[in-house]
Parts: C-alpha cells; sequence; structure tokens
C-alpha cells in the first residue's frame, strides 16, 4: 500500500471516531456552558441544586467523548471486535493523564491489535466465540496492558517535569513565561500538558493573578478561533465540523478548551500549530497590558472579575483570530464524506422520491 493511501486509511478511522466523538462533546459541553453561566456565584463548576445537576449531565460527555473516539477509531480497523478493547484502552488512557490524544492512539493500538488476531485460525468449535469473546477479552488484555505498563509511566514522569520545568520559569520574563503557558494550555485541550500549565496559574491565582490573566485567554482561544475558522471557510470544514464549529464558540466563551478537539481529532497536523500559536500570542497580550484575572477559570465569563478587561478581550480576540486566518491558510477544501452526510443524502433522496410521488 502507498503512502497516500496509508494516509488517506488512517484518515478514514479518525473521521469515523471523531463522527461518533463530536455528539457527546457538543451535547456535555453546551450543557455544561449553560449550568456555569447560569452559576450564580461565577465563573465556577455548580455543586448543589439543580445547576449542580445540569452539570453533571454536561460533564457525563466531556468524560465519555475519549473513550467513543478510542472505541470507534478501533471499530473502524477491526469491526465490532474492535470496540471494547477501543473504548476500555481510551478509558484508561484518559484516566493516566494522556487526553484525547492517549485516546487517539488507544484506539488505533486495539485496532491493529483485534485485526491481527482476527488473522489467527481458529478450530471450527471456537469461531462462533471469536468475535464476541475471544478478540475481545485478549483484544483489550493487551491494549489495556500496553497503556497501563508502557505508556502510564513515561506519561507521569512528563508531566512531573513539565510541572518543574515551569517552577524554574517564574523569573524568565513575561514574554517567554506567557508564550509558554499559552502554548502548553492549547497544545492538548484539557489533556495532561495543559492540565500542568492550567493548574500552575490556577494555584497561584490569590498571588499572582497576572498567571490566569494570560491563561484564561489561552483557554478559550482554541474553541472560538476554530469556530470563527468555520464561518470565515466554510468549504474547508466537513458537516459535522461546522455544526460543532458554533457549539466550540459557546464553550470558548465559558471556558471549555476542549471545544476544539473535535477539529484537531480530524486534523491535528494543521490545527494543533495553528491554535497553539494564537494562544500563545493571545497570553502575551494581556500579561503585557498588566490584566489581573482573580477566578481559576477562563473565558469571556470571567469578565466580571478581571482588572483591565480591555486587554483581556483584545488578548481573546486576537488569539482568536490569529487562530482562524492561520488554520484556513494549512486547510486546503473538504473532500471528505462523514457518516452524517451520508445520513443526509439519503434522507434528502427519500424527500426527492416523495415529492416525485
Amino acid at each position: 500500500m502507498e503512502v497516500k493511501e496509508k494516509v488517506s486509511t488512517i484518515k478514514k478511522h479518525l473521521l469515523t471516531g471523531t463522527s461518533h466523538m463530536i455528539p457527546f462533546i457538543v451535547a456535555g459541553g453546551v450543557l455544561f456552558s449553560l449550568a456555569v453561566m447560569l452559576n450564580p456565584e461565577g465563573a465556577a463548576t455548580p455543586r448543589i441544586g439543580w445547576l449542580g445537576d445540569l452539570a453533571k449531565i454536561g460533564n457525563a460527555g466531556l468524560q465519555l467523548f475519549v473513550s467513543v473516539l478510542g472505541g470507534y477509531i478501533a471499530y473502524s480497523i477491526a469491526d465490532r471486535p474492535g470496540l471494547a478493547p477501543g473504548m476500555i484502552g481510551a478509558y484508561l488512557a484518559d484516566q493516566i493523564g494522556a487526553g484525547f490524544l492517549g485516546g487517539i492512539v488507544a484506539g488505533f493500538i486495539a485496532g491493529y491489535v483485534v485485526k491481527a488476531l482476527k488473522k489467527i485460525k481458529l478450530p471450527i468449535s471456537l469461531k462462533s466465540l471469536g468475535s464476541i469473546f475471544l478478540y475481545p477479552l485478549f483484544g483489550t488484555l493487551i491494549t489495556g496492558g500496553i497503556i497501563v505498563w508502557v505508556i502510564g509511566a513515561p506519561i507521569s514522569l512528563l508531566m512531573d517535569g513539565l510541572t518543574n520545568w515551569l517552577n524554574t520559569l517564574n523569573r524568565a520574563g513575561k514574554i517567554p513565561l506567557a508564550a509558554i503557558l499559552g502554548a502548553m494550555t492549547a497544545f492538548d485541550m484539557g489533556g495532561p500538558v495543559n492540565k500542568v500549565a492550567t493548574l500552575f496559574a490556577q494555584t497561584q491565582v490569590d498571588t499572582l493573578p497576572y498567571l490566569m490573566g494570560g491563561v484564561g485567554v489561552a483557554i478559550c482561544t482554541p474553541p472560538i478561533g476554530m469556530g470563527i475558522a468555520t464561518l470565515l471557510a466554510p468549504k474547508k470544514y466537513n458537516t459535522e465540523e461546522k455544526e460543532a464549529g458554533k457549539a466550540a464558540i459557546i464553550m470558548g466563551a465559558v471556558g471549555i478548551t476542549e471545544g476544539a478537539i473535535p477539529f484537531a481529532a480530524n486534523d491535528p497536523l494543521r490545527v494543533i500549530p495553528s491554535i497553539v500559536v494564537g494562544a500563545a500570542i493571545g497570553n502575551i497580550i494581556p500579561f503585557l497590558m498588566g490584566v489581573l484575572n482573580h477566578a481559576p477559570w477562563g473565558g469571556l465569563i470571567v469578565l466580571p472579575v478581571v482588572e483591565g478587561w480591555l486587554g483581556y478581550i483584545l488578548g481573546i480576540i486576537v488569539g482568536s483570530l490569529i487562530t482562524a486566518l492561520m488554520v484556513n491558510f494549512l486547510k486546503k477544501d473538504n473532500k471528505d464524506i462523514t457518516d452524517y452526510d451520508k445520513e443526509i443524502q439519503i434522507e434528502d433522496d427519500l424527500d426527492i422520491e416523495f415529492t416525485e410521488l
């Protein structure tokens, strides 16, 4: 198989995973956003009452999407026997802090492991057990083992190393620190690198609120930027991405970085550099303008507790526009046909037939 065909096949598997993942992020993200927006205590996750329940419902979608992503990547590769190993492997990847990138890796590991297992010739007496018992069982064991015993330790060491490195950068100057924090916050959108950067700022919100003044911007520029990108150049995105773009703007305004994940999962080589550059530049502006954010949160929702809100808003606008313009410059017109597009086409064809009758 040629390189171009291999890349096309990998992209097909990714599209299958993201196609099934997007509804979880959109439904969960928008409901969680509503809970935060309506919280009378300000920018924080509500814990009690009906708003607390609404946050739990939304958070369920945001907790499940990594498992769904990995599961359906594996399903695309190995059919139904790959579903359980992919979901369980992606869940474990998320639990060890590998985020959605770990979920993608787990999905491909599970898919190709099960595909290899299916090539083993089974006795006739065991063939009926293959798809529902043997392949899922051993596929899950092998995939889970790789995630827990092989990937887990390096991830943990990397997170400790990044945290220690950030602690040494306090005296490096505002511009380098702002650029690094912004880039890390955007890089994996709620994953381990993001968590190291955001926790570094959040834990010092009482003593060094300027850190959250910048990180609060970097939290929201990836989803807002990608949402704007779909509006500026709709031909460069598939139907699902254009729908996800609308929800991404809402999630970004409320400080949910995960709104950009559907775009990064579909096209990581173009999207991740774009959101990293946008967030880094967006982060520098509030740092230089002396913005203080007294909430351990990001997005437009924290404006009531932001000192120097003009610089904060300017950082969001500039960072989001840079993300949108850069990713649209790098992207070509979309030619991917997703499952959603096929469903829409079938519905359109049925409408035409009924009209003719």
